[in-house]
């Protein structure tokens, strides 16, 4: 049964004795600032293939509003493809996809929450003081100074990526730039926009500090984008979220599973807090495939995780734990997607190693690219490196039968935001340099 309607202060000592003392309610309070004007820039941006190389993918094409800020795929098709979602197809000639995207697109609900310090799959961006310029990233010293926050400086590395958006060596000069220096493509890019006489007008009415076009870098770029994304994509008011603040009862199915997440499931050691995730790093021994996230000296087709970054050992194979607000609409799930459903992913967890070996190939949501088709589940008969990745494992099994299965993915529905389909601007129509909008 759900909580009857109690007072505040009633109603806080419940949260505490049922295990939910960590969740407190979320506020607008609890996110950057975002300044409209910026956002409406950043909107545009967002959908604005002048950002990429070759002129052809967005931001949106992999973030998009019709599949809840995602693509619906485990490992996308990036710069040379066409299409949305799980329709998108490889393109064709010279300008089909060379390479899948290694990893699932993230999900955008709640980046700009004032806790975030830690994005991306493998953490390779952190708020961090080391080079001087208020983040520690893959361009490291070269990284530019100025940025609002964490979401801003995320809009920038996606396009540096050469299968991502900056496009294949030869194909134009971003391209070029970037392989010469991560940060040489960031003034091709921004001298792109600025010198549309719309987007400079807007710059300049936007931003106090510009007072001309001419005078628009990648940081003013970044921050308009990071305005859109941390403001677009705020989502506080699940039934979950009206449990927590007014004891609005929870449907009974979504009650029980929510007991068992704070409870036996253990599902909140790692998913705790407002945005459920504690941002750390953890092994689930996912069934892998893919063409992994290579390093220059490691040229497996495998991905080691947050051990990329830090070069420590004991960091092999673990991956940033996502938060689950609105999960119901992101799926599908794990680092590389490999689970397509709720379900499926809560039962990896139970069990991690039985579900590693019942899992096939035909469960990954990957669109057909025969000529990348030898390489998608090459890794899966490297039986050494299946043994190092199954020996990887900080999750411990917990007994789950189907009907707890189906209560936790009720509780997981509950935190579905009531409104997610009433984004404060959503996708443009146009977008100033003219160029299709996805």
């Amino acid at each position: 049964m759900g909580l009857p309607k109690l007072s505040h202060l009633v109603l806080s000592i419940v949260l505490a004795m049922s295990g939910a003392a960590g969740a407190a309610p979320l506020s607008l309070d609890d996110f950057v600032d975002a300044d409209p004007a910026q956002a409406r820039i950043g909107q545009l941006l967002f959908y604005d293939p002048i950002l990429s190389g070759n002129r052809n993918i967005s931001c949106g094409t992999c973030h998009h509003h019709d599949h809840a800020g995602g693509d619906g795929l485990s490992l996308g098709i990036g710069e040379g493809g066409t299409g949305l979602g799980p329709d998108r197809t490889p393109g064709t000639g010279d300008d089909r996809i060379a390479k899948r995207i290694p990893r699932n697109a993230p999900a955008l609900w709640n980046l700009g929450h004032r806790s975030i310090d830690v994005l991306f799959h493998d953490g390779r961006l952190e708020v961090s003081d080391q080079f001087g310029n208020g983040f520690d990233t893959p361009a490291e010293e070269w990284f530019p100074e100025g940025l609002d926050h964490i979401v801003a400086a995320q809009a920038l590395l996606p396009m540096t990526s050469e299968f991502e958006m900056a496009g294949n060596v030869g194909e134009n000069e971003v391209i070029g730039a970037v392989r010469d220096r991560i940060d040489l493509g960031w003034p091709i890019l921004a001298k792109r926009v600025r010198t549309i006489p719309e987007y400079g007008e807007m710059f300049v009415d936007a931003f106090d500090h510009i007072d001309h076009s001419s005078e628009v870098t990648i940081v003013e770029i970044g921050n308009a984008i990071g305005a859109f994304v941390a403001s677009e994509w705020i989502s506080i008011d699940s039934p979950y979220d009206a449990w927590l603040t007014e004891g609005t009862p929870l449907p009974e199915a979504a009650e029980r599973g929510r007991q068992l997440f704070f409870g036996s499931a253990r599902c909140a050691t790692c998913h705790s807090g407002p945005l459920f995730t504690d941002q750390g790093f953890h092994a689930l021994s996912l069934p892998a495939f893919g063409p992994g996230r290579t390093r220059l000296f490691d040229q497996v087709s495998r991905d080691v995780g947050r051990m990329a970054e830090t070069d420590l050992l004991e960091d092999a194979y673990r991956f940033r734990t996502p938060s689950l607000r609105n999960v119901a609409l992101t799926a599908p799930y794990g680092h590389n997607g490999a689970f397509a459903t709720l379900e499926a992913m809560i039962r990896h967890h139970a069990d991690p190693l039985a579900s590693r070996a019942r899992w096939r190939p035909a469960d990954a949501r990957l669109p057909d690219v025969p000529w990348l088709a030898a390489g998608d589940f090459v890794i899966r008969q490297d039986r050494f490196e299946m043994q190092r990745q199954k020996a990887r494992l900080d999750i411990h099994p917990a007994a789950l039968s189907a009907t707890e299965i189906a209560d936790l993915v009720a509780f997981l529905q509950a935190l579905t935001g009531e409104t997610v389909d009433q984004r404060p601007l959503g996708r443009p129509n146009r977008v100033p340099s003219g160029l299709p909008v996805d």
